[in-house]
């Protein structure tokens, strides 16, 4: 079993997200391990990071912060590859990087942001760490080691327990796991030069270049009032009055600028404040209250909330209400368009839900999200063969999400397609890193009956090439070869 692939920070209760740095130990990075390896690397984290944490795969909070971090790393001479932005269900305030461009963000962190460049800064300091390799200059000296022995050393490093079943090989890598844990804590050379490359991002991409500094200051002066308690980014960012001031002479050389913060932000925030709250009763008086008293950045976002909390009470015709009043001016908005949409399904009027959908999917069909909730719409319709092909379409355009093809599975099932059933199950496990059961279920997919011959073509091609990733990677791992 693959353990964390060099997990870099994690917010589980007793060892929160931890951001390892490690200073050039005097080789290239770049030569410590192929693109594919990185790639196998990262797939393995990813796993692991599903496994552990809550990964929110709420397509439009998942479209903000794709599009924020997008932003960014179109601003960034550095970034090259893929990158893989996600949100984290968790009061943590904090944000990760990992292997092969993952990066998360918890949802305490953009409600901790009191600006959308606040949080912007955060996104860009952890693009740099990515782009200036500081995970594998952490562990160069693995080098000799296979993918899958070095993910589960490095998990056991940093959950500091079991990662896998597998006791006896746990274990094993124990003594080297806590010494790899000492080699790649906190560096104050990482952190300031992706404080420097991240205000210059930062800059490039139309942000406030002093929202790094501000929000720095602004969360150690709260830690004082924390004391034990001091929010996870000071405990795996440290910072201090001289990189605070470094931070702000960075900024200096660019200048300040007034950036109004986008509504999508105000609207991702009101809907992670509303999932916050574990009872929709609790939800409800927060937004009431706030809109009541005027406690509130913005009132059509605040509205939006209202209309959220409204919705999970199951009081569909005051959020109806609360959704008119945010929509007066926003109409076109996809996040009022997809709750207008599940408020038409709640009150069984599916049609509309359907038909509202497809206009909306018709006037911006490269909106993933708007297709995923068309695909929805059409299932509760009972019409899975079109739903599938919106899914399908998505899926085409972001390969590798388990969450749709997961949707697949199920709307492949109600059409009674054992095979594409089947498949669909096996591009989930391959996603999340599974690949010998994902073959498992590519071979039985081609035992079905009446499956078509083209796509009975298209499995058996897939088949051969996961079987030949499998036998390659165990041949490197039998004969114990670096990545």
């Amino acid at each position: 079993m693959v353990a964390f692939g060099a997990l870099l920070l994690v917010g589980l209760p007793q060892l929160q997200a931890q951001d390892y740095r490690l200073p050039d130990m005097g080789s290239s990075a770049d030569t410590l391990m192929t693109t594919g390896a990185e790639a196998r690397l990262g797939q393995a984290f990813m796993r692991r990071v599903r496994e552990s944490l809550p990964v929110l795969d709420d397509p439009l909070l998942t479209d903000y912060i794709e599009s924020l971090g997008n932003t960014l790393v179109a601003a960034d001479r550095d970034a090259t590859g893929r990158f893989n932005f996600f949100v984290i269900d968790q009061s943590v305030i904090n944000a990760f990087a990992g292997p092969g461009g993952n990066i998360g963000v918890y949802a305490g962190l953009i409600l901790a942001a009191e600006t959308e460049s606040e949080l912007a800064a955060v996104m860009a300091h952890e693009i740099a760490h990515v782009t200036q390799r500081h995970l594998l200059r952490a562990l160069e000296d693995q080098s000799k080691m296979t993918v899958p022995t070095m993910a589960l050393m490095v998990a056991a490093a940093i959950l500091g327990a079991q990662v896998s079943g597998d006791a006896g090989a746990a274990a094993m890598v124990g003594v080297q796991a806590a010494a790899l844990q000492r080699r790649i804590n906190f560096t104050r050379e990482n952190e300031h030069e992706a404080d420097r490359l991240g205000i210059t991002t930062l800059a490039k991409a139309g942000f406030d270049p002093y929202a790094m500094a501000g929000f720095f200051e602004r969360l150690s002066k709260s830690s004082r009032v924390y004391e034990n308690n001091a929010p996870e980014f000071l405990r795996t960012h440290p910072v201090n009055a001289n990189r605070i001031a470094e931070a702000l002479a960075r900024a200096d050389d660019f200048g300040a600028r007034q950036r109004p913060d986008s509504l999508r932000f105000q609207l991702a925030r009101a809907a992670l404040r509303e999932r916050s709250y574990k009872r929709p009763e609790q939800a409800v008086a927060h937004f009431r209250d706030t809109l009541r008293e005027g406690r509130h950045r913005n009132a059509v976002a605040e509205h939006y909330g209202y209309a959220l909390a409204l919705t999970r009470a199951g009081r569909f015709d005051d959020a109806r209400a609360a959704l008119a009043t945010a929509m007066q001016s926003h109409s076109s908005l996809p996040e009022f368009i997809v709750l207008d949409a599940r408020l038409d399904l709640e009150q069984g009027q599916v049609e509309r839900a359907v038909r509202n959908l497809e206009q909306a999917v018709d006037l911006s069909p490269g909106h993933w999200p708007l297709r995923v909730a068309y695909a929805e719409a059409l299932m509760k319709a009972n019409r899975p063969a079109p739903a599938i092909d919106e899914l399908t379409a998505v899926a085409r355009l972001r390969p590798g999400n388990p969450m749709l093809y997961d949707k697949l599975e199920q709307a492949a099932f109600r059409a009674g397609n054992q095979g594409a059933t089947h498949r669909f199950r096996a591009e989930k496990l391959y996603a999340e890193g599974d690949r010998e059961p994902a073959i498992r279920q590519l071979e039985i997919a081609l035992r079905q009956r009446d499956l078509p011959y083209h796509e009975a073509a298209r499995i058996q091609a897939r088949l051969e090439t996961w079987k030949e990733e499998e036998r390659e990677a165990k041949r490197k791992d039998k004969r114990g070869e670096k990545p």
